[in-house]
């Protein structure tokens, strides 16, 4: 029987009806406007319920994937710094409010999950997938399944420190990976530069409106010569090219897979990255390594989030 995959993010929830071999039957997505966790749930609730209606079938089950950090046996979000919650008990939530059991994991963990069995990951047992986007997170599979850790946190490489006592992060720490390399906070630096009247290269990119800025946006100043853009982008490229060039070096992965919307869209980054991996990772942690791009782009999360209910 089909089951129920739960994207969740801070600006819609998606859901989808899922087959056993990862095929998306039926989708629905719906705006996140009441942010706190009774609001969400009914949002969750409606996709939730468009999405089977237009499939047209009956689902065995619902898995949630949701960005932060999870107790792994509870379904209880500790930390959800997109929607601004602490310790929401959402599985336990969501079960009762659709009927039927939920499981909810983090949205990395998901998207390693359809990877694996429907994506990019395929055939391999061990794999490393890094997604930096409005954040950065990864997400561990070794021996076929996946590295939770002993409080369900394992692979939070978005919150490893790079800078002790530096910049605050969303999830209340500074000095977080995500703090410099995370698109939302590329942006808020970018912005950052911007109002110090310290780029004319970005007030002409952007006809002098702040708010049209994205990661692609420092990346293009940045190679037009503008040496204070460039030193944020290569300070962001730097630290994520070493801290995924030490995860292989840590965990031996078969493949790397890369994704989200910072590594598809500069690839300046992304190119970084690669090399970093091929400079600083050990030789050993290297050799066989197949390094591929994510093949599933936005379903990774809702496919792999519905095939972890079986």
């Amino acid at each position: 029987m089909p089951t129920l995959g739960i994207d969740l993010g801070g600006t819609f929830a998606r859901a989808a009806v899922v087959d056993g071999k990862g095929v998306i039957l039926a989708s629905a997505k719906v705006a996140v406007q009441d942010r706190k966790p009774q609001g969400v749930v009914e949002t969750i609730a409606q996709a939730a319920e468009e999405a089977v209606k237009k499939g047209g079938v009956k689902v065995d089950g619902c898995g949630v994937g949701a960005a932060g950090q999870i107790h792994k046996d509870t379904g209880v979000i500790s930390v959800a710094p997109n929607l601004g919650w602490r310790d929401v008990p959402l599985a336990q939530l969501l079960t009762k409010r659709l009927g039927y059991d939920v499981k909810v994991v983090n949205d990395l963990s998901a998207a390693a999950w359809g990877e694996l069995h429907a994506g990019a990951g395929r055939g391999a047992q061990d794999i490393y997938v890094v997604f930096v986007g409005s954040g950065v997170g990864s997400a561990i599979v070794a021996d076929g399944r996946l590295v939770h850790g002993g409080g369900g946190v394992a692979g939070e490489l978005g919150h490893i420190k790079v800078v002790p006592g530096g910049r605050l992060c969303g999830c209340g720490e500074h000095g977080c990976l995500e703090a410099y390399a995370g698109g939302h906070n590329l942006i808020a630096q970018t912005k950052e530069l911007m109002a110090s009247g310290g780029s004319r290269v970005l007030e002409r990119l952007t006809n002098d409106d702040a708010d049209s800025i994205t990661p692609v946006t420092l990346e293009t100043a940045a190679e037009a010569g503008d040496a204070k853009a460039r030193e944020i982008h290569d300070r962001a490229a730097h630290f994520l090219a070493l801290a995924v060039a030490n995860q292989v070096t840590v965990l031996n992965p078969s493949r790397l897979v890369l994704g989200g919307g910072v590594l598809t869209h500069c690839p300046g980054i992304k190119r970084q990255v690669l090399d970093g991996v091929q400079q600083w990772s050990s030789r050993v942690s290297r050799e066989g390594l197949l390094i591929a791009d994510a093949e599933l782009g936005d379903d990774s999360g809702l496919i792999g989030a519905a095939l972890l209910v079986k």
